[in-house]
Order: C-alpha cells, then structure tokens, then sequence
C-alpha cells in the first residue's frame, strides 16, 4: 500500500511541474529537467499537437478503426512518445496512429513518455522510429532515409549505424526513388513489390521504365520474369544468343526455296509436320516429331524401307 501511494503522489508531483508556468522546462539545461526526461505521464490529449516532420503520409482509415477497438479494449499498450515546447504543449515524436486512434474513441488524455528535443532532434528521432517500424511500404522507407540525408546531414555509414541496417540495404531503398513517380505510387499502393521496382532501376529511360511496368499489371509478371524482360531489353543480342545460338531460322517464309518444298514432301511421307531449322550459310537439321512407341516404330520402318531402296 505505501509502494502505491508513493507512486500516485509522484505522479501528482510530476503532473504540477509540468503544469507550473515558473517550470517551463525547453532543454536538458533547465532546472528539473531530470525529473520530466524519460518520464512517462497521462497527457491531456489536447495539448499535443502532430508533428510536422512526421515521415508517414498514408494512414489507412480500417487499420486505425482496427487499432482504435483495440485501445478501447485494452488501453495504450506502448505509450506515444512526445517533447515538450512549452507550458502544457507537446509535439508528437513518434505514435501517431496511436494518437489519431485514441481520437477516434473520444479518449481525452493518453499515456506519453516525454522527451525534451530541438526540431532537427525531433526529425532525426521521428524519421529512424519510422524506419523500424513493419508496416511501412519501400517508398516511405526510402523517403525517410532520404531526409536523413538532406535535413540531418547523416552519411549512409552514420544512418546504418542509428537504424541498424546494412549500409547495402540503405542503397537499394534510396535507389527506388530513381524509378518514374507513377511506379513509386504503384509500390506504395501495393501494385508491385520492391523487387519489381528493384529490376526496374535497370532501365534509365522512365517511359521505357513506364512501358515494362505496364507489362507487369497486365501479364501479372513475377519478379523473375521481370528481371528476365529487363536483361532482355538491356541486352538483345544476349537474348538472340540464347534463343538462337548458331541464328538458326524457324519462320518458313525466311527459309530457302529448296527447303519450303521439302518440308511438304517429308511431311506427307512421315505423316507429322516436320520441323526444318536452318541457318545463315545454309546448313540445317530436320527434326522429325512422334506420338507414342508405335508411332516410333512405323517412322522407324519408314526410314529402314527407304534405306533398303
């Protein structure tokens, strides 16, 4: 009992310090500002603002309904984090499908850890909890690795080092954002997957990059297959080579008069269309097809009847 009554009066305590104008606590310099870092407290909803260098722009409306029963079940299970700006205001760190969801249900405080951060602080902070997390697509991803970039002036060695992802892993989610911006917004609505885009990069030209995407929808390729189509287009004569490696002809309107009027003769002689391929110096090989082991059989006769002649 006494354990419990110690707590709530610390929570009191801590709640009037936060509430006490004369204790307007802005940095880690400021007087009792150990006592609100790290802390966690029941915030009044109202007094937290969202946070404009929030990474995230897409919330789905069913997955925060979904989020927003659950709290009403069982309450905030990890509690939102926020920093302080100033007597009863507070910005948004990282949380805020929890915070948007517990608006939803009308709660009107919610539980936070306060943290007191500078606006590039709450950027660089924000931005690594957003690459954490599970649920983002590729694109937001490489979007905030991108602002880490450009607003925190972090190298991909540094970044690798604060999200503890392989500085290789970094390159490729930054290179996403070299693809057209209609296939960016096709990955981010699910259309295609990284790897899809992955093999895209390949390509320079965006039209072109736009053409084999919209093979991709219409075909329903895998990301092998697009991978193959990419290494095809990058390296035609690699794909002629493999397809035809002595450039043998199989287009009958392409072969030469002697063998068009062969064909027909061998043909009707073994009774199956016969397969005649040949190349640029003239040389060739004649492919004769069969059903079943008696059709073997009688196509064997046929030859061993012909040789006897």
């Amino acid at each position: 009992m006494a354990k419990a009554t110690k707590k709530q009066a610390l929570g009191r305590g801590l709640s009037a310090l936060l509430n006490d104008p004369s204790n307007d606590i802005k940095s880690v310099e400021d007087k009792n500002a150990d006592k609100v870092i790290g802390n966690i407290v029941e915030l009044d909803i109202d007094y937290i603002e969202v946070n404009p260098f929030q990474p995230r722009t897409n919330f789905s409306e069913e997955s925060l309904q979904e989020l927003a029963s659950s709290i009403k079940e069982l309450g905030i299970i990890q509690p939102i984090t926020v920093r302080k700006l100033g007597v009863n205001q507070f910005q948004l760190v990282s949380g805020e499908r929890r915070f948007r969801a517990s608006k939803l249900i009308g709660l009107k405080t919610i539980t936070a850890y306060v943290r007191i951060a500078n606006d590039q602080e709450s950027l660089e902070m924000a931005l690594v909890e957003n690459i954490q997390r599970q649920d983002l697509d590729p694109i937001e991803i490489a979007l905030s690795y991108q602002r880490l970039i450009d607003e925190i002036n972090l190298t991909q060695e540094q970044m690798s080092e604060r999200v503890g992802k392989k500085r290789s892993t970094i390159t490729n989610y930054l290179r996403l954002l070299k693809l057209d911006p209609i296939i960016q917004t096709g990955m981010r609505d699910s259309f295609i997957s990284m790897g899809h885009g992955r093999a895209l990069i390949a390509i320079d030209d965006q039209t072109i990059q736009l053409d084999i995407y919209e093979k991709i929808l219409s075909n329903k390729l895998s990301v092998r297959e697009t991978e193959t189509l990419v290494r095809n287009f990058n390296n035609p004569e690699e794909e002629n080579t493999k397809e035809s490696p002595s450039k043998e002809t199989e287009n009958e309107e392409d072969m030469p008069k002697f063998v068009k009027k062969g064909i027909t003769v061998f043909s009707e002689y073994f009774g199956h269309k016969i397969d005649v391929k040949v190349s640029r110096s003239g040389k060739g090989k004649i492919t004769i097809p069969f059903h079943s082991e008696e059709d073997f059989n009688r196509i064997k006769k046929l030859v061993q009847g012909g040789e006897s002649k």
